[in-house]
């Protein structure tokens, strides 16, 4: 909840700090938030609070979930988020250490983050190799079948991972990309246990990947850090052998958002 203490009554916060409190408190919920549930956290009235996420679904900033009462971020609050991460400062310190997971390791390293329908690459380090396999920033990749996204799938509760399958179709993209939401999920309890996922040329031929997450201080999970490599390198088994140099990096990382 966010610390309004300072404010001895609620009614003389300005119309737009409201606004802010309640895109706060949604982003950091981490799940859809009902309207009674901010009545309750924000300690506004009723009516303030709907008019309040009348407007900010009108402008984007929050959408409606499935069940049609609840609110999650909207399109302009991701950008909003992913814009801030990419701030200039936070940015050179974060590709400083990317940089040095990618001259440990000798293979490309991303940061992706999860958007509405896919992961999103926010940023990365190239490896020296002139066989390597690009993603630009802002390529978008689906969860199914990527280290990032199974990665990402792994964090979510049982609830919200099952609507989210239900609807997400698993479009195959190479013979062994998984395809049956069964198997996946088998896929996704290994990944929750030991704390890392992979793409073993599941979503392109010839190339392999390893993703672990960067969290938050509440501990979920934020974005993610992955390597990239070619076949003809690397297999998925082989990249599990930088996995070390690989938290570690994440774990630096972490250091840029907690606060």
């Amino acid at each position: 909840m966010p610390d309004d203490s300072h404010m001895a009554d609620k009614s003389q916060i300005p119309t737009n700090m409201r606004l802010l409190l309640l895109l706060e408190e949604v982003a950091r919920a981490g799940a859809p938030v009902a309207p009674s549930t901010l009545v309750e956290t924000l300690d506004l009235p009723k009516p303030t609070i709907h008019r309040l996420l009348t407007k900010a679904e009108q402008e984007g900033f929050l959408q409606r979930d499935v069940d049609g009462r609840s609110y999650g971020p909207g399109r302009r609050l991701r950008r909003l988020s992913t814009n801030t991460l990419s701030s200039q400062r936070m940015r050179t310190e974060r590709l400083l250490i990317m940089k040095g997971l990618s001259e440990t390791v000798g293979e490309t390293c991303n940061l992706a983050a999860p958007g509405r329908f896919a992961m999103v690459y926010l940023d990365r380090v190239e490896t020296h190799w002139p066989l390597r396999i690009q993603f630009p920033v802002g390529t978008e990749v689906p969860f199914h079948c990527t280290a990032s996204g199974k990665m990402y799938l792994s964090s979510l509760r049982s609830d919200k991972l099952d609507r989210l399958l239900g609807w997400l179709e698993l479009e195959q993209h190479t013979s062994r990309t998984i395809t049956d939401t069964a198997a996946l999920k088998a896929e996704l309890s290994k990944t929750r246990k030991r704390g890392y996922a992979t793409d073993g040329v599941e979503f392109m031929a010839d190339m392999v990947a390893i993703a672990v997450p960067i969290r938050d201080v509440t501990g979920r999970l934020l974005t993610t850090l992955s390597i990239h490599a070619p076949t003809q390198r690397h297999s998925a088994e082989s990249l599990v052998e930088d996995l070390e140099p690989l938290r570690e990096t994440a774990a630096k990382l972490e250091t840029l958002v907690q606060y």
